[in-house]
């Protein structure tokens, strides 16, 4: 009798998931304490485990003749080679829900702390200063558009009605909004939006979305959220717009090099700067291996599929 298909986990992920996984038809081999171990496994493997750490890359993929199922344990998969994939006929999933509320509520907060302008009056006051008078501003009446309306920025903007704002938001894919939020081009967005949040996911064509021409279009002392991927924003265009005072802050949760090396924009008294935690709260994490575990195990047991990422150039 042929041995069950292997699966290997390349990174953490909720333990209660990783034991549900060993209780399927499979072996499991969890290589996510030391990434030393992964090149042994992956010779055999049926499917792998991933979050961001792991790049599947066509080197790794290579070392992995056997591959059938790659599961990301979260969104974006830009670190996944899908064409590579693709070409080997690897199928990919990934857990499409599992962050929304906790990236929701991250881009929510930081939209609160830039308007009213309570991080610099925090790092003030724990310096020992005691800095009163009119401050900052109120959410409501502001107009807040997103770039990118997926899932998440959906989710996101249910939570920014009861604030009494106005939504917009740009997505190439999406030609009308099933709520209330108006879907516009991008040059009208950047040019009405007092808050732009970013939420696209990466891609060849949007890398550098945001750059010198894009932040000259958004309206004077308007704010930037990023809580997508740090690509889609030149760093350094972004620095120069918030040095000319045209942008008024920005909230970043993610930089196209992390850890950030551009100390010069994370230190910047009008930049809130946090180490990529959108997803980070357990419960997301919970949710993330919940759901990307249900999914080898439909695979396993050769069911359709709930979270089949398309392939290059399929339909989204």
């Amino acid at each position: 009798m042929p041995d069950p298909p292997l699966v290997v986990v390349a990174d953490p992920i909720d333990a209660s998931a990783v034991a549900r996984l060993r209780a399927g038809p499979c072996r499991v081999v969890d290589a996510s304490g030391d990434p030393a171990m992964l090149a042994e496994p992956l010779a055999s493997a049926w499917g792998l485990i991933v979050r961001s750490r792991t790049k599947v890359n066509a080197a790794l993929l290579a070392k992995a003749p056997k591959l059938a199922l790659i599961a990301r344990a979260g969104v974006g998969v830009d670190n996944i080679d899908m064409a590579a994939a693709s070409a080997r006929g690897i199928r990919v999933v990934n857990a499409p829900a599992a962050a929304t509320q906790s990236v929701a509520e991250l881009a929510v907060l930081f939209s609160l702390l830039l308007v009213r302008g309570a991080y610099p009056r925090m790092v003030s006051t724990k310096a020992g200063h005691w800095e009163r008078g009119t401050h900052g501003g109120e959410l409501a009446g502001r107009t807040v558009g997103f770039v990118g309306y997926g899932r998440t920025a959906r989710g996101t903007a249910r939570r920014f009605e009861p604030f009494g704002v106005t939504l917009l938001a740009y997505d190439p894919f999406v030609p009308r909004a099933v709520d209330r939020t108006e879907i516009v081009p991008l040059e009208a967005l950047l040019a009405r939006s007092d808050i732009v949040s970013l939420h696209a996911a990466l891609t060849d064509g949007n890398r550098h979305l945001m750059d010198a021409a894009a932040f000259g279009r958004m309206k004077a002392g308007s704010f930037l959220i990023n809580v997508a991927r740090g690509a889609l924003v030149d760093e350094v265009a972004l620095l120069s717009a918030l040095n000319s005072g045209h942008l008024a802050g920005a909230a970043l949760d993610v930089f196209e090099e992390e850890p950030p090396m551009h100390r010069e924009l994370v230190e910047h008294p009008h930049v809130i700067a946090t180490p990529h935690i959108g997803a980070s709260t357990p419960e997301a994490q919970r949710r993330a291996g919940d759901q990307t575990v249900d999914e080898v195990l439909r695979a396993l047991r050769g069911e359709t599929l709930t979270a089949l990422v398309p392939s290059p150039g399929g339909a989204r």
